[in-house]
């Protein structure tokens, strides 16, 4: 509609200014030392849904970092959309990586650099510029409810409890959910779901202090060769995961939702050119497409032991350590799979270690209905500002909320991502698209358009 046009045009710069604004505070939910940048970032995040025009917004506090109201009820015979997004981010380590700070937001080649730019405030502001403009030009069309959390990059761990309590205020006819990605602005695409995560951490213990590798070495087993030929063990020559019972309850794309994730562009010497890789790597039997969406994984975040400063020791260390998550498919069990690691690490343990291994978080797969009012509402959405037809695919990363909403609230849950997987979300030098950022608040206000009509 033109008028949102004129709108989103007169207004562009502030928007910008304003999402700056917000990429500024450290909200970094995992570090404790950020708790008082979390509470600024919540008060921040209250403030602009005002300034928006809902009619009230309101900081919750949980046992860990507050959720953030507001809403605006226009007339409560019309549908409501509830607006999901998360406020903290991740750590910026490692620190050196990046090619600006963190958290002084760089603009160069018509892209956001900064931490927290497409994961997830660029993204849920989409949506409170696009509220904005619906209600300055007096033309918004739905009820809307906004809840914006500080733990989503922690695994959401309070907020159960806070949507368990709260179902009367949180009842909506739809959830929309910004924290995915779209292939391109040329080719765009709708996620219609998203994986789901178990992350343990394993801790070998060999010798009750760190020896001289020149007095003991070959006497001793040494933990982190151990944790080593552990991790290694976790995958056969076809790179199929070796855990017993990791593969039962997976319920397999059928043949016809392999042939439509076929249609998306995909340039292997680009994908490897952009990753700096010479050969990719995966699940033999499937493509990388399929890999990163259809596909149960298991990898290896982080591994630590001994002496990593600079120069050298001489050490044979006590104690070795390894961070492991695995991505999980519909109908895997965040629960069962978890347990199955844990298990399976403890078995596996060789003679002269011992091995401890404990639970981080987990969450569950997630599909959407794509025959649902919903989720062609948001494809005609897209359609109306992309003029093409959004490819439907399934997104690799999790969002552990999405069955959580469904359990307590009882309605389903539609994803328009606009980010891009390039994003380089977890990683230094996240950054965000202008032209993505300014199309989905372009894009939004279609979707409750038509979801109002439909």
């Amino acid at each position: 509609m033109q008028q949102w046009k004129d709108y989103q045009a007169q207004h562009k710069d502030r928007f910008l200014s304003e999402l700056l604004e917000l990429l500024r505070i450290p909200s970094i939910s995992s570090r404790s030392e950020h708790k008082a940048d979390m509470l600024q970032c919540a008060e921040a995040v209250k403030q602009r849904l005002l300034d928006a025009g809902v009619d009230k917004a309101e900081v919750y506090p949980t046992a860990g970092h507050p959720v953030v109201y507001g809403e605006k009820i226009i007339d409560k015979s019309k549908p409501t959309v509830l607006v999901y997004g998360h406020y903290d981010v991740q750590p910026v380590d490692p620190l050196n990586l990046w090619h600006s700070s963190p958290f002084e937001p760089v603009i160069k080649d018509g892209k956001i650099y900064a931490r927290g730019s497409a994961d997830d405030k660029g993204q849920f502001y989409m949506h409170v510029k696009a509220f904005e403009t619906m209600i300055r030009t007096n033309s918004l069309p739905t009820n809307v409810k906004f809840i914006i959390e500080g733990e989503e990059e922690i695994g959401s761990p309070n907020l159960a409890t806070f949507v368990s309590t709260h179902t009367d205020l949180l009842k909506a006819d739809v959830i929309l959910i910004s924290d995915t990605a779209m292939l391109s602005l040329d080719t765009p695409s709708i996620d219609i779901g998203v994986r789901g995560l178990s992350y343990i951490e394993v801790e070998v213990t060999g010798p009750n202090r760190d020896l001289h590798s020149g007095v003991y070495g070959g006497a001793v087993a040494n933990p982190i060769t151990m944790l080593a030929k552990m991790i290694a063990s976790c995958h056969d020559a076809g790179n199929h995961i070796t855990i017993p019972g990791f593969y039962d309850d997976v319920v397999d794309a059928t043949p016809e939702e392999r042939k439509l994730m076929a249609k998306a562009p995909y340039n292997e010497d680009e994908y490897r050119k952009d990753l700096g890789v010479t050969q990719l790597w995966g699940e033999k039997g499937y493509t990388t497409n399929e890999r990163t969406g259809i596909r149960p994984t298991l990898e290896l975040n982080g591994i630590w032991g001994g002496y990593t400063g600079e120069g050298a020791k001489t050490v044979l260390p006590s104690k070795a350590f390894a961070k492991i998550s695995a991505r999980l498919v519909p109908n895997q069990s965040s629960g069962v799979i978890t347990e199955k690691l844990l298990t399976y690490f403890r078995q596996i343990a060789p003679p002269g270690v011992t091995v401890k291994a404990e639970e981080h978080h987990g969450g569950e797969p997630y599909m959407t209905p794509i025959d649902s009012k919903a989720y062609k509402a948001a494809a005609s959405a897209i359609e109306a500002t992309f003029h093409k037809a959004p490819i439907p695919v399934r997104g690799g990363g999790s969002i552990p909320i999405c069955s959580l909403f469904e359990k307590y609230l009882g309605i389903k849950i539609v994803f328009m991502g606009f980010g891009l997987d390039s994003d380089n979300l977890h990683s230094p030098n996240e950054k965000f698209d202008l032209a993505n950022f300014y199309k989905g608040i372009e894009t939004i206000p279609y979707f409750h358009k038509f979801f109002a009509e439909k």
